[in-house]
């Protein structure tokens, strides 16, 4: 049978420790400024760090925590309510590979990880004109 990517990299233990290491760095870096602020006007941090552990554990092939509880694993479902720049999907980003690196996880299939989690982030991407947060974009009528 053919592992997770869950147990490749560590199980749900490695899992918490890098949800607990990004949200603590999402409280503490810059770049994290702003997605703290949006979290702390919805249910707050230790509310998104228990559904972010419940998600990626299924997103990753372990259990589908999140889905038992809310009925589905639709990222643009759960998102479509927060306009999201681009600026804020890197900052996002930032966080979490800093909190791969903080946690130790490397290798081929963090490095997937990685990878997929910048997909799905630019796919989260629902405000681009935003003025707030996009400093290199051009005009909304492009």
């Amino acid at each position: 049978m053919k592992q997770s990517v869950l147990d490749q990299i560590g199980g749900e233990t490695i899992l918490r420790k890098l949800v607990d290491e990004f949200y603590d760095l999402i409280e503490t870096m810059p770049e994290g400024a702003q997605i703290k602020k949006m979290h702390d006007r919805g249910h707050g941090l230790e509310h998104v760090r228990l559904e972010q552990f419940n998600f990626l554990s299924g997103f990753l092939g372990g259990r589908r925590y999140y889905e038992e509880k809310f009925g589905h694993m639709n990222v643009k479902l759960m998102h479509e309510h927060v306009p999201i720049s681009m600026e804020e999907a890197e900052n996002w980003l930032t966080c979490m590979n800093t909190a791969f690196v903080n946690v130790g996880l490397e290798g081929p299939e963090v490095e997937l990880f990685r990878s997929v989690l910048r997909h799905v982030a630019v796919l989260l991407v629902n405000d681009p004109g935003s003025g707030r947060f996009a400093s290199n974009q051009g005009s909304s009528s492009t």
